[in-house]
């Protein structure tokens, strides 16, 4: 019989794998809470604006409770929860998901409207406020996908809640997308290149109606059909004008911040 030799080396080992099924065996487990306790945790921390665990607890119901009576319902607070947090693309995909999993929810009006207004956020900047920087000299595709989006919020529910705060907050896009325009427009008019300015004025007039931009459209063509010798268009813009803006009054209503403020004391409904 051979006797087996315990040598230092061999002593060691053994101690320190003691010591570390000793630790592994003495770790605490996971106590799974109910659900109901992880949903009113959320609504403890959204309400004292710690977003950042209340989306904790909001995932924690859909990874445990995925079919439980709160999984619609934290799924439509984690839209709102990330848009507070500022994470608005987290917030669009949220929407997204929502609607696309849920389409006959009693609330997916609110999906709709948060996928929105979290695809243009640039605005809210506070810096920007402050400079008062003229953003529609900025990459204005995320406000056009907005205001597409947004536009059809209103075309599927008109009577919902949030219809009021959709339109103004299109007015305001749509008034951004059209000065994003003559501010091409105009550079064209230094560069005496008019018939590019021509073609932006005009792409405000035929496909932005309404717009606050419509009067300064107007005089763009009105000083590129000159500078061009097009005097018949050039009557019958002065004519367009003299018509619809005598007294040169133009409605150049701006977004007020009323998206932020509304958003803020506005968590999606409970079923």
């Amino acid at each position: 019989m051979k006797q087996i030799l315990l040598t230092s080396s061999n002593f060691t080992f053994i101690i320190l794998a003691s010591i570390f099924l000793a630790a592994c065996s003495s770790e605490p487990e996971i106590v799974e809470q109910p659900e109901k306790i992880y949903y009113d945790q959320a609504q403890r921390r959204m309400a004292a604006g710690n977003f950042f665990s209340a989306i904790e607890s909001l995932e924690a119901i859909e990874t445990r409770y995925p079919f439980g009576k709160y999984a619609e319902q934290a799924q439509i607070e984690l839209i709102y929860a990330h848009f507070m947090l500022s994470e608005y693309e987290a917030a669009h995909s949220s929407a997204e998901r929502f609607i696309r999993l849920h389409p006959r929810h009693p609330n997916i009006d609110y999906a709709y409207f948060m996928k929105g207004i979290a695809s243009y956020t640039q605005d809210a900047n506070l810096l920007a406020r402050i400079a008062n920087t003229d953003l529609s000299n900025r990459d204005i595709s995320g406000a056009k996908k907005s205001f597409s989006e947004l536009s059809e919020f209103l075309t599927r529910f008109p009577e919902s809640q949030y219809a009021p705060y959709a339109q103004k907050r299109s007015i305001y896009l749509r008034n951004m997308i059209a000065r994003n325009e003559l501010a091409a427009a105009d550079f064209y008019v230094s560069r005496s290149a008019y018939v590019a300015a021509i073609r932006r004025a005009n792409y405000v007039i035929e496909n932005i109606p309404n717009s606050s931009e419509n009067y300064r459209a107007l005089k763009i063509l009105e000083k590129s059909y000159q500078a061009l010798g097009y005097e018949e268009l050039l009557d019958d813009t002065k004519a367009i004008i003299k018509l619809n803006y005598a007294d040169k009054i133009v409605d150049t209503s701006e977004d007020d911040g009323w998206s932020w403020r509304f958003l803020r004391g506005s968590k999606p409904p409970q079923q």
